[in-house]
């Protein structure tokens, strides 16, 4: 079986694919979750049913939720022998722009990139040295969150700034790329045209981006240096003046770990509502505020899908992904009917419905709502690369 992980700060995501000759069925997921306040362990079978759970008292080290998760792979529940494990990791940098086998010198590389993301890769790396650690006979592979927009052209990632800066590093990455990864993949399966056309891939979850795409690759992509520019997020701010920092700074007296937070964890949909970060509590919500986080949001998402189509030079069809973009009927309502002008023209019956088609058959500009599927995109990475180091 391949194991999948994605480790944060305060939770290790896992998923686990059973290897039947080039196909990966599900077998089950899960995640050890609130490390620092009250650990919650569980695992679900790929029909949703529980088969494992335990909750502790006093928080947990990653490396002790490390192991209990693999205690409990090598119990026999999950399935068979580990024949590899994939990362997400969120930064590869300019070096990293396909998957990686991981050792040690890998490691201490990605180590290097650590400014670059601060808040995620040393906590997608954690998992990497305690496996090798205590599992070093079996392949772990690093899969790139940067890596799919390693295909945008020079112009795109430049910042107008001196060239020292560039050649340092300082320069537009784009993140989400194995969700947009995995959509390019299945998107012939959809759309053919699509697939060989312009495309604008909006992911709308917790963390936001939208990608162009032609022929499948990004050409361009809302999201940065950093995984905070772009669009509004759940608790982060997307774009914003680079003034307002040094306001914050010189006027405010906020420091730059203050500031930070700030950024990444007090704004977003959070910040303007004052309520939640969740679009589902905001969607159900009657306060004013609600309805202007939404507002400003759907405002961005125009906005930015203006701009990826003026980089495009025209647009074939736009895709809805994500926990947002799957299931929030409304807001994908919102934004097509915006977007009328390029073109969509909005199903409503098939919108309320989930698609995947949710444009009228005659539109200029298809529209769909394609789920996304990262975890698979990086067992499939894993197996290919374990299998050609055999």
């Amino acid at each position: 079986m391949i194991v999948v992980l994605n480790a944060g700060s305060s939770s290790i995501k896992f998923s686990v694919f059973a290897v039947d000759g080039d196909d990966l069925p599900l077998r089950c997921r899960g995640q050890v979750e609130s490390l620092q306040h009250a650990p919650h362990f569980v695992a679900t079978s790929a029909a949703g049913a529980v088969l494992s759970e335990r909750r502790w008292d006093d928080p947990l080290r990653h490396d002790d939720a490390l192991d209990h998760l693999f205690g409990f792979l090598r119990s026999g529940v999950a399935g068979g022998k580990v024949l590899g494990i994939g990362h997400r990791v969120v930064h590869g940098g300019t070096r990293f722009t396909q998957p990686m086998l991981v050792d040690d010198e890998i490691i201490r590389t990605l180590e290097t990139l650590i400014p670059l993301a601060p808040l995620h890769q040393p906590h997608n790396l954690a998992p990497m040295h305690r496996l090798r650690e205590r599992a070093p006979d079996v392949p772990q592979v690093a899969c790139f969150d940067t890596a799919f927009h390693d295909t945008n052209p020079d112009i795109a990632r430049r910042f107008a700034l001196p060239e020292r800066f560039h050649a340092a590093g300082v320069r537009r990455y784009g993140f989400h790329g194995l969700s947009y990864e995995y959509i390019a993949a299945v998107l012939p399966q959809f759309d053919e045209k699509a697939a060989r056309g312009r495309t604008i891939v909006a992911h709308l979850g917790n963390g936001a981006s939208m990608c162009a795409m032609v022929g499948g690759r990004s050409i361009a992509s809302t999201m940065g240096f950093t995984a905070l520019d772009g669009l509004p997020m759940g608790t982060r701010s997307g774009a914003i003046d680079p003034g307002v920092v040094l306001y914050l700074l010189d006027e405010l007296g906020m420091d730059a770990r203050a500031i930070e937070h700030l950024l990444y964890h007090e704004s977003g949909l959070l910040g303007v509502s004052g309520l939640s970060s969740d679009m589902r509590t905001l969607r159900a919500s009657d306060d004013p505020r609600a309805r202007l986080a939404i507002d400003l949001y759907v405002y961005r998402i125009r906005r930015e899908l203006g701009s990826l189509a003026a980089a495009l030079g025209g647009l074939d069809a736009l895709v809805f992904t994500a926990g947002i973009g799957e299931h929030a009927a409304p807001i994908r309502a919102r934004v097509c009917t915006e977007a009328a002008w390029l073109g969509v023209e909005l199903d409503a019956a098939a919108n309320e419905n989930g698609g995947p088609r949710i444009s009228t058959p005659t539109a200029k500009v298809a529209a769909w709502v394609i789920p996304t599927d990262e975890e698979r995109m990086i067992a499939q990475h894993t197996l290919t690369l374990i299998r050609g180091a055999r």
